[in-house]
């Protein structure tokens, strides 16, 4: 018989949302009457802006005819959208971004997960805790790690901890590392970074030859002007720094599928003989045999994105969502409870009332207020005794979910 990939066999338990998942499908099913209101997983729900449809349904039309069919794009992704992007996104805020140096896919989540593969089995990998699932267990199953400890903590990573102590921004360690994954603003804490601390992590990178991942694919939530957007703001980050970012959140895209990675052409890494190797070419080897670019559809529609009525469209749904993080951080405060996140972030991080524990905590709102939470827990160790809550939702669902927790915890 074929042998499998044993590392696989490493990972704790099912990836954290497919378990919520079963345990909400579980109650549903002995609770056929029961009304949930999902504050979990973060699915935007609002429906895509006008001028994002408008363009997708123009581009339909194009594909209908004999002039403006198109087969297989170029797998980096189409020109307009590259050049739209170093634009709009970067060249806006004074950040130098080549067109060359984007490659667009179907979601930072691939990407984030995927980039792995380009470094060497043997790397030594630096994870924040709490974190976002997929960065520990891809690099669990491509074989970086040992087996878990009681807390879920896999041996060969390094975990970088975000308390309260520390805000929830991760310091850098006290030793050498090959990769750094970072997320701001964060999922799971809505934590933010200061360009400090992200000068610190530059000088960190180029100090012992790392490189960051980084995470920013919530940037379009921060509402402080003084809180970086990108990694690239900082001087020095074209040296050490890949950035990872989507159209999911900002735009609606998580079922039309469509994100990038910037990949500065200055960044390197070495061989086993110590000669210096371009990143940007290993990424570009590894998407052009792996991937055969998004959809031509779907990238007219995030070009529409950066016009005047999709910039206008796309700032209404996300200043929708952050009023929904607002009213749900106030309504735990006024509970009582202790909350982080909400401001520049879209999701909200909630201390565990009494101590409780934080599969305890999901399964009592579950269970007894009928609102969906994600466990701290499945974050990782240090995200024990939290909860998050999102703020995709509608409104009145945001509204009537912050009541149900409120009656629940006060009877």
């Amino acid at each position: 018989m074929a042998r499998i990939n044993e590392n696989y066999l490493k990972l704790a338990a099912g990836y954290l949302f497919p378990e919520i998942g079963r345990r909400v499908s579980e109650f549903q099913g002995s609770h056929p009457d029961a009304k949930l209101i999902r504050l979990g997983i973060g699915d935007v729900v609002l429906p895509l802006p006008a001028a994002i449809r408008e363009a997708m349904h123009g581009a339909i039309d194009e594909l209908g005819t004999t002039e403006g069919f198109h087969g297989y794009g170029p797998e980096q992704g189409y020109g307009f959208l590259r050049e739209a992007i170093a634009t709009h996104e970067f060249g806006a805020r004074g950040v130098e971004i080549s067109p060359d140096e984007i490659f667009v896919s179907d979601g930072s989540k691939c990407d984030s997960g995927n980039i792995q593969e380009i470094f060497a089995a043997s790397a030594r990998v630096a994870i924040p805790d709490p974190v976002y699932p997929v960065y520990v267990d891809t690099n669990v199953m491509a074989g970086r790690t040992g087996v878990p400890d009681a807390q879920g903590r896999y041996a060969g990573l390094v975990y970088l901890p975000c308390t309260e102590s520390n805000g929830f921004s991760p310091e850098p360690p006290s030793e050498p590392v090959d990769l750094v994954y970072l997320c701001f603003p964060n999922n799971p804490t809505g934590s933010t970074a200061t360009r400090e601390q992200l000068a610190g992590w530059v000088e960190y990178a180029r100090g012992c030859g790392a490189v960051l991942l980084y995470d920013a694919a919530y940037e379009a939530f921060i509402r402080d002007p003084d809180v970086p957007r990108s990694i690239y703001e900082i001087d020095g980050a074209r040296e050490c720094a890949i950035e990872f970012r989507s159209y999911s959140k900002k735009a609606g895209f998580t079922g039309v599928r469509c994100g990038f990675i910037v990949v500065p052409e200055q960044l390197a890494g070495t061989d086993e003989g110590g000669a210096a190797v371009p990143i940007r070419s290993l990424w570009n080897r590894r998407h052009s045999t792996k991937f055969n670019g998004a959809s031509y559809p779907v990238q007219v529609g995030a070009a529409a994105c950066y016009t005047d009525a999709g910039r206008e469209q796309i700032q209404a749904n996300v200043d929708y969502y952050m009023r929904n993080a607002g009213i749900i951080r106030d309504g735990m405060e006024a509970i009582g409870l202790t909350v982080y996140g909400g401001t520049n972030a879209p999701y909200v991080w909630i201390r565990t009332p009494s101590g409780m524990g934080s599969w305890e905590f999901f399964d009592r709102l579950l269970g007894e207020a009928h609102v969906v939470g994600t466990p701290g827990a499945g974050f990782g160790a240090c995200g024990e005794g939290f909860l998050r809550l999102s703020a995709f939702g509608h409104r009145e669902q945001v509204t009537e979910a912050v009541e149900r927790i409120r009656t629940n915890l006060k009877g």
